[in-house]
């Protein structure tokens, strides 16, 4: 490895949403300290407002948010069912915590981060054929929100659903899509790749960022689509624009029998001899993933002796049995706030009796400076850094293309 632990931390920024606070367990189980600093381990949660007032065991935060230690966030969730625990909870705020489960947060301490991005520079190091697997999650510094989190689009469409306009947040909506740009994260599994770490790239998102990083369309699978490709529906021929590919009006619109929603973008295919209508390659709810694109993802899926799963929750199929179609054992090594239904996967065990992947809680770059700290000589990684301000410019040109 290029650098060490302690080096490794020294490039932590940490997340603003993570400011100095108290556990919001009135009877805090840590005796050290009912703080939570940034850089420690928490539980950040989010259920519905209660009007009812009252004596309770929890100091909800405004909007139904709290924070808490992993141990007292745990010692809760037990009390829900539990009546053996020593808190007492009642009828409102047990209802409380079981929907605050659903968007439960977890991040790991820095401490924590640094010691399992040093286990997985090794991985990234050392793979025979290592493949990248994205979600929301590694665009939500951007800007761009994610799905299941305590601000995410299907919490705040149940909270509104279920509770009216007093469940929704107060927070800002997202950015325009043309406005975003790559993470710290982004930019990472692009170097990654250069490096020759990282062979291929499947992703969720529709956001455009990994083609606008720099990600080669031949070293990437976009399941869902790309908000700036569109293709043309009679010769297939695809073209990346500098700007959004929205469905467009008129008389060309014709609604998908799938997804009874409109594809056709209003511009014509400008391959000599065709002319036929473009469409935007967004997949929606009850579209098929387009075939070609799958069948790329699931041949370099089967190449794979690691996975480097970054922001994603792994609950839509068929993308997450993407990644438990290569070698066995698998090392499988995944990022995110939320718990997967493969978490158990990144534990299993080698010969020596040691973990072969890596499960960490928390933000995908929060773990990957720390990951390009361990993977770069510091001389590099301070050149590849102090670069991005001048990528970000470059970013910007691209999006300001002429139409």
């Amino acid at each position: 490895m290029a650098s060490n632990s302690v080096q490794a931390k020294g490039n932590l920024d940490l997340d603003p949403d993570l400011s100095v606070d108290q556990c919001c367990l009135r009877e805090c189980l840590n005796k050290t300290s009912k703080l939570l600093k940034p850089g420690d381990a928490r539980v950040n949660v989010r259920a519905f407002e209660a009007t009812s007032k009252g004596s309770k065991a929890v100091n909800w935060k405004e909007g139904g948010v709290a924070f808490f230690h992993w141990p007292c966030w745990a010692e809760l969730v037990r009390a829900t069912k539990d009546t053996t625990s020593a808190i007492t909870l009642s009828d409102t705020e047990r209802s409380m915590i079981l929907d605050a489960k659903k968007t439960a947060e977890f991040h790991d301490s820095d401490a924590d981060i640094c010691l399992e991005a040093e286990k997985i520079a090794h991985i990234l190091q050392h793979a025979r054929y290592c493949i990248g697997f994205t979600g929301a999650g590694i665009s939500t510094a951007a800007g761009i929100g994610d799905f299941r989190g305590i601000n995410g689009k299907w919490t705040e469409r149940e909270k509104v659903k279920n509770y009216g306009t007093k469940g929704a947040s107060k927070f800002k909506s997202a950015a325009r899509v043309d406005t975003l740009r790559p993470t710290y994260t982004h930019e990472a599994l692009l170097k990654l790749q250069e490096m020759g770490l990282l062979k291929f790239l499947i992703s969720q998102n529709t956001d455009g960022l990994h083609r606008l990083s720099g990600i080669p369309a031949d070293k990437l699978s976009e399941l869902h689509g790309n908000t700036f490709v569109e293709k043309c529906e009679t010769c297939d021929a695809r073209f990346e624009r500098p700007f959004p590919c929205r469905r467009g009006n008129g008389a060309f619109e014709i609604k998908c029998k799938r997804c009874k929603i409109n594809h056709r973008t209003g511009r014509r295919c400008s391959k000599k001899g065709c002319n036929g209508y473009l469409m935007n390659t967004i997949i929606n709810f009850g579209d098929y993933l387009e075939g070609n694109v799958l069948s790329r993802a699931i041949d370099e899926a089967s190449l794979s002796d690691a996975v480097l799963v970054l922001g994603s929750t792994l609950r839509v199929t068929p993308a997450n049995n993407l990644i438990t179609m290569g070698d066995r054992p698998m090392k499988l090594i995944i990022c995110n706030r939320q718990t997967t239904p493969h978490d158990e996967d990144c534990k299993v065990e080698g010969p020596h009796g040691h973990a072969l992947g890596s499960r960490v809680f928390g933000d995908c770059d929060v773990l990957m400076k720390s990951v390009m700290a361990c993977v770069l000589k510091p001389d590099e990684l301070r050149v590849w850094e102090d670069g991005r301000q001048a990528r970000m410019k470059q970013y910007g040109q691209k999006r300001s293309a002429p139409r």
